[in-house]
């Protein structure tokens, strides 16, 4: 694992698995999660617990990646990419306390082998990204996109299928 680069320090890692000649750039903040071998993280990029992201991975710069987000090998995340899971979020119960972890439920979202998602993009939950499909920049993913296609839009729709899909 590489905790400095020419970046700067890392900050707030904790509880992270991390897998061989994983690299971290400066500002990163990720917890409870779980980086395979060879994957690069950007500077400005937070990775919450439960994340489980897969080898020869990158995320660049200023993206979210939240709770419930799995990323298969080869995945690349461009910058400010945002990932969200609650389908219904509140701040607050209808009796107005705040909301805790035990008064929502995650909605995993599951981006396959060697996906791409330009920069920009936004994937609601409980999606699945095909492998070797592509988001386009500033998409909004609303619903499954299917292995080898290019989507892009909001919401994002299918526009073309790619030459060559990536096998599974």
């Amino acid at each position: 694992m590489s905790l400095l680069n020419e970046a700067g320090p890392v900050r707030f890692l904790r509880n992270v698995e991390v897998g061989e000649d994983v690299s971290f750039y400066g500002f990163v903040n990720a917890y409870g999660c779980s980086l395979g071998a060879g994957t690069k993280v950007g500077p400005f990029v937070e990775i919450q617990k439960n994340v489980r992201i897969g080898a020869r991975c990158k995320i660049s710069s200023h993206s979210f990646l939240c709770e419930g987000v799995e990323l298969e090998d080869e995945v690349f995340v461009g910058h400010g990419v945002m990932f969200v899971n609650d389908k219904y979020p509140r701040a607050t119960n209808e009796d107005g306390s705040l909301q805790g972890g035990a008064d929502w439920q995650v909605s995993p979202t599951r981006v396959c082998r060697r996906a791409s998602i330009g920069s920009g993009a936004t994937i609601l939950c409980g999606v699945e990204i095909g492998a070797g499909s592509l988001v386009g920049a500033g998409a909004v993913v609303t619903r499954n996109v299917p292995p080898g296609v290019v989507v892009a839009g909001n919401p994002a729709r299918v526009i073309r299928k790619l030459s060559e899909p990536a096998q599974a």
